[in-house]
């Protein structure tokens, strides 16, 4: 199977699921976004007493209230991490926090730097010292593979905010709050993500853009993310950063077989459809890190994921997961990744 690794993590008994998060009171920051958005999807399966969405955008709110409408425990919160007050009445009587709001876009981040900080590191500690205040019993933070090795100012802001969720577990000696992260790399089909920008350039007769030949990247779908976020969940004892393992793909590889599928679907032929290689955006990399040589010597291996827990002491443990490093989908495999995902159909 494509993706056997991660999903392992199906052994988990719903039953685990169910114990952690039914009749508890949930707060999705960010609800309204890709991961957000589908922790609220999976979330209300088991039973949970409330879930309330805290999101800025209220058009966002709105599509997801009408999708999930026949759901009468969602409550849906216009609100700011930014804004700590407004996380005090949020989280009132919340029982498990799942973080997802930041500001995700390198580009974005890199022009845009201190409203970074003001989201990914000041909006974190809005919720760090809320929760810890409200007695919240586990937080889990949405973290990337950008904050490894960061080299730009997104990547840089989340490591911090890795940083401030792990050391919060000791504020208070032994705190009521467990927090973590989960470390992720490129989810597919995300909102602003490569795949839908790559479709459009098809669409429009290309080119299709692509910054180098040797660009790898770790991938996995949406569905999947969110169930090893709930999995870090009900498994956290507190000051994890939880890394998920998951494919590795080549980005020409993924833009010769969209180009191969879409081109035919929107009038076209692959071969008229020219690839136009372009400089590298401020902050890229070629390849991605989710766990650095210095992080390993903390690290906990499992099936599915690596613990990194910078307060278990050292391990004899010294590797990289590097994207360069790992063995990389087939583009048939990528293809059938892609078809089974639902990916090949954005375009009608």
């Amino acid at each position: 199977m494509l993706r056997e690794r991660v999903k392992k993590v199906k052994s988990m008994n719903d039953h685990e699921f169910a114990e952690t998060f039914k009749d508890k009171v949930i707060l999705i920051t960010g609800g309204t976004g890709s991961i957000g958005s589908e922790i609220v999807r999976q979330i209300v399966l088991y039973h949970p007493k409330v879930v309330r969405i805290l999101s800025r955008d209220e058009a966002k709110q709105f599509n997801l209230q009408y999708e999930l409408r026949r759901y009468e425990n969602i409550r849906y919160l216009v609100g700011d991490i930014r804004d700590k007050e407004r996380l005090y009445w949020a989280m009132e009587g919340v029982d498990v926090v799942f973080h997802a709001a930041a500001l995700k876009q390198v580009p974005s981040c890199e022009y845009n730097p201190f409203e970074a900080v003001k989201t990914n590191v000041l909006g974190t500690q809005n919720v760090i010292e809320v929760a810890l205040d409200e007695k919240v019993k586990r937080v889990i933070a949405i973290s990337t593979d950008k904050a490894a090795l960061p080299t730009n100012t997104m990547g840089a802001s989340k490591l911090l905010s890795e940083r401030l969720i792990t050391a919060a577990n000791f504020y208070k000696g032994l705190p009521h709050t467990r927090l973590c992260c989960v470390r992720f790399g490129n989810v597919l089909g995300s909102r602003c993500s490569i795949i839908p920008v790559l479709i459009k350039q098809i669409q429009e007769g290309g080119p299709v853009t692509v910054t180098s030949t040797e660009a790898t990247r770790f991938i996995m779908s949406i569905r999947e993310a969110v169930r090893l976020v709930l999995k870090a969940g009900v498994i956290t004892t507190g000051g994890e950063i939880f890394v998920l393992k998951m494919p590795t793909i080549r980005i020409i590889d993924l833009v010769e077989v969209l180009i191969e599928e879409i081109a035919p679907l929107s009038g076209r032929q692959a071969k008229d459809i020219p690839i136009q290689y372009i400089p590298m955006r401020r902050g890229e990399k070629t390849h991605e890190d989710l766990v650095t040589e210095e992080e390993s010597a903390y690290v906990t291996e499992r099936e599915d994921m690596y613990a990194v827990n910078y307060f278990n002491g050292h391990t004899k443990n010294v590797f990289c997961y590097k994207s360069s490093g790992q063995a990389v989908l087939t583009k048939d495999q990528l293809r059938h990744l892609l078809k089974e995902e639902g990916l090949l159909c954005l375009c009608q």
